[in-house]
């Protein structure tokens, strides 16, 4: 039999680690079947991709199915059943994972679903074996449909890493698994759903490390759910990294990892303190400060002990640190997500990104409506519309905060503009809150000239901000973070004397540029002092590059 496994990515630097997983377990555990991946994105004209998939004329297609990417499946499979009614349709991943019924009832074009892990079921479904026995597959008998609950493997998965992986990896963001499962069963997530964490063989592990590594890539993502879940683990794999990087692991290469911040220990915090400068970026998932809202979503919470290890791993300054909300969460209305928002942001983490509750097929939050009540779409991405504490149009304010946040602080193009906004604000959220609706009556212009031009026109105006202040931390910003080392009209200093400051530091040897080397200057109004900027070796942990301090009797 041949075999098609087709995935769809949000963008096209992702790539897809799951269809390479089936492929690798086709070619181990089928007889005599082959198998070829299509990889593509949502973007793609879907007669595109109708077109590759029908040409590699397979016996059967499989598709890998995730909220951001079932509804154009449904709508492909669909097509391609129409022209070629004897191909086998074959569907897969957490979207149908635990809804297999409800998909096959409403889509007469999908033949089979695997529920669960795929590696050995998909190989059983190609060599023919009776499909009663097949674990985890969900088909339709006469007028019946028969589902099954999720497979779990007892075994290892057979390593995706195949000579035509590499070759359609092409340097894009790589992916890698060292366990399934997850010890906690949050409400909100199904990662714990079946048990606890599997782990892969330590090993194996490593040498795939090398391998993505090696491959062009410049970030490999664990997508273990709890990386840390074995503290010893984490700590060998982290060990290994930092021992190798710069020789078997090249020195450009970001490894992402999503941890449990509150079971960090001192030793780990010690460990990932000898990383080089951005070769680590850590992610945590706070998702509220509201203990009950914690308790009720079975994520109890030693919020203290968090908060304490996030400082710590902050502190170090060579770990980017990525920490994430969630809005309409029980028991978490608009007054409680501003504390969470605002707790969360005077850590000053590298990226605070807060994302809105989605009801999972097979979360609990999704199947228990008494214990969990609330208004959700219906169709994917299934985000929470309202709950008993939160309307619907403080889920649309908190979008709107959400859009300006993301374009000051995890952009990294205002920061230090939004650490002093948050240290002059009694309540930063309202504050970000009082910008997005300030823009709202603004015309729409894309441009980063006209974006910072608005944030200064609404800040400046604010009792408790000192318009200079917020000139001077604008204008680091823009040096900072923007390599064109041009700042629009309302922030420059006087140009002659801008000219006079670049001039003095070119016949300085100490302050002599390279050549080829890019440099910018202003000056702060507030200090007194010159700054400029070159243009090279970006922090690979902020994606700032260095502001260097020269005061006028310096330099002239």
């Amino acid at each position: 039999m041949k075999v098609l496994i087709c995935a769809l990515n949000t963008k096209y630097i992702n790539s897809s680690l799951a269809p390479w997983y089936l492929k690798a377990g086709i070619e181990k555990y089928s007889r005599d079947s082959v198998c070829e991946v299509y990889e593509s994105t949502i973007n793609e004209k879907q007669e595109t991709v109708i077109e590759n998939i029908i040409s590699k004329q397979a016996d059967m297609i499989g598709f890998s199915a995730y909220i951001w990417n079932i509804t154009e499946l449904l709508s492909i499979s669909e097509r391609i059943k129409e022209k070629y009614p004897n191909v086998k349709i074959l569907f897969g991943g957490p979207e149908v994972s635990y809804n297999a019924k409800e998909i096959l009832e409403n889509n007469p074009s999908i033949d089979f679903i695997i529920s669960g892990e795929g590696e050995e079921p998909i190989a059983k479904l190609c060599d023919g074996e009776l499909l009663s026995k097949i674990e985890g597959l969900c088909y339709r008998e006469e007028n019946k449909i028969i589902e099954k609950p999720p497979y779990i493997s007892k075994n290892d998965p057979p390593c995706p890493y195949s000579d035509d992986y590499f070759k359609n990896l092409e340097g894009r963001i790589s992916y890698i698994e060292t366990s399934r499962g997850c010890p906690y069963r949050c409400a909100f997530c199904l990662s714990g759903r079946c048990g606890g964490v599997r782990f892969f063989d330590l090993e194996e592990a490593k040498k795939n490390i090398l391998l993505l590594a090696n491959s062009g890539t410049k970030t490999v993502k664990f997508i273990d759910r709890t990386f840390n879940a074995d503290r010893k683990r984490a700590k060998n794999i982290f060990s290994f990294i930092i021992d190798n990087y710069g020789e078997n692991i090249p020195g450009s290469v970001c490894f992402h990892f999503e941890i449990e911040g509150e079971i960090i220990d001192d030793e780990t915090v010690e460990l990932l303190s000898k990383a080089p400068l951005g070769a680590i970026q850590i992610e945590i998932g706070l998702q509220s400060f509201n203990e009950k809202t914690l308790e009720y979503i079975n994520r109890r919470t030693d919020i203290p002990k968090l908060t304490e290890n996030i400082k710590k791993l902050i502190a170090i300054g060579n770990i980017h640190v990525h920490i994430d909300l969630i809005a309409g969460l029980p028991f978490e209305d608009l007054k409680s997500f501003q504390n969470s928002f605002n707790m969360a942001l005077s850590l000053k983490p590298h990226m605070l990104q807060f994302g809105f509750l989605k009801l999972l097929h097979g979360a609990d939050m999704r199947e228990d409506e008494d214990r969990y009540p609330c208004e959700y779409s219906k169709t994917p991405p299934y985000e929470v519309l309202s709950t008993p504490h939160l309307t619907n149009d403080d889920l649309k304010l908190m979008h709107s905060v959400e859009d300006v946040f993301d374009k000051m602080y995890n952009s990294g193009r205002f920061v230090r503009t939004a650490e002093y906004i948050a240290k002059s604000s009694e309540n930063p959220f309202k504050t970000y809150t009082g910008f997005a609706e300030f823009l709202k009556n603004k015309e729409k212009n894309n441009t980063l000239d006209a974006f910072t031009l608005l944030m200064y026109e609404y800040f400046s105006e604010l009792d408790f901000i000192n318009a200079d202040l917020l000139r001077d931390n604008m204008a680091l910003d823009r040096l900072s973070s923007n390599r064109m080392g041009m700042l629009p009209d309302f922030l420059k200093h006087r140009s002659s004397e801008i000219k006079k400051a670049l001039n003095a530091l070119e016949k300085n040897e100490s302050t002599k540029r390279k050549q080829c080397v890019k440099r910018a200057a202003t000056f702060l109004k507030t200090e007194k002092i010159f700054v400029y900027v070159d243009y090279e070796n970006k922090n690979p942990v902020t994606s700032q590059y260095q502001i260097k301090y020269l005061k006028e009797n310096n330099i002239f």
